[in-house]
């Protein structure tokens, strides 16, 4: 069975992210490492897919930055979502032939990781694209959106844990005015925060079983070390075919 490489982070800001995740990609593309998954938390930032719409910030962009929300638009599918503190985030970067098929297992894999934790969730793939995510009951609890180049995921999944939900209500969270988000504290009613290193472990399994990959817990300065061996490799061939024969 192949591996998925997890590197779990702190909190970590999105454009930071963002920047690994492109070089993890660029090392997964050429085969130098397995797939991985990022799992982490961002500072507060408001991200825009591709198919936002500038009616999603009804409150205009100034007034979401003073109170100390990035606004960063980015090339994943999906609109408008709130990341921050209290939100678990999963970023695989992975091999894939089949983008829908990969969405739905992302779903199936939060799907049973809510039910461990004692919450029963569901997708909604027969309401369309606009649906994608975990529900519960008609309440959001994840949100997933992905991008794809030259066969390699990234961006992923958000899973509400014990985060201020306060945040979506500003805005026209994924495009669905009047959604109304939830999460895992909330869910599970007084005694139910704190539970990010839980759902940490068991999304890690949960999402590299559902990938049919074993899940090989790795650090930042392992996976650091495992991509910039491949730039450097990669930089060598491109020097090799620039000299004149």
């Amino acid at each position: 069975m192949d591996e998925l490489w997890v590197c779990n982070l702190a909190v970590v800001p999105y454009l930071e992210a963002l920047a690994l995740q492109q070089r993890v990609r660029a090392a997964r593309q050429r085969d130098a490492v397995p797939d991985v998954m990022l799992m982490l938390e961002h500072p507060p930032v408001y991200t825009r897919g591709r198919r936002s719409g500038a009616d999603e910030l009804p409150l205009g962009e100034d007034w979401y930055r003073t109170r100390g929300i990035e606004i960063v638009d980015v090339e994943r599918g999906g609109k408008i979502t709130y990341h921050g503190p209290g939100q678990l985030v999963g970023y695989p970067i992975v091999a894939i032939d089949d983008v829908a098929g990969y969405v739905h297992t992302l779903e199936r894999a939060l799907v049973e990781v809510l039910a461990q934790e004692g919450v029963h969730a569901h997708a909604r793939p027969h309401d369309g694209p606009a649906y994608t995510g975990v529900w519960v009951a008609d309440r959001k609890i994840a949100s997933i959106g992905v991008h794809v180049a030259r066969g390699v995921t990234t961006h992923g999944w958000a899973l509400n844990v014990d985060a201020d939900l306060e945040p979506f209500s500003w805005v026209v969270a994924c495009g669905l005015p009047g959604v109304g988000m939830t999460s895992l504290a909330r869910e599970l009613g007084p005694g139910g925060e704190g539970r990010i290193p839980c759902v940490r472990k068991r999304a890690g399994f949960e999402v590299a079983r559902a990938l049919g990959r074993r899940q090989r817990l790795i650090s930042r300065a392992r996976l650091e070390a495992a991509i910039g061996v491949a730039q450097d490799r990669a930089a060598e061939r491109a020097r090799i075919a620039a000299v004149p024969v």
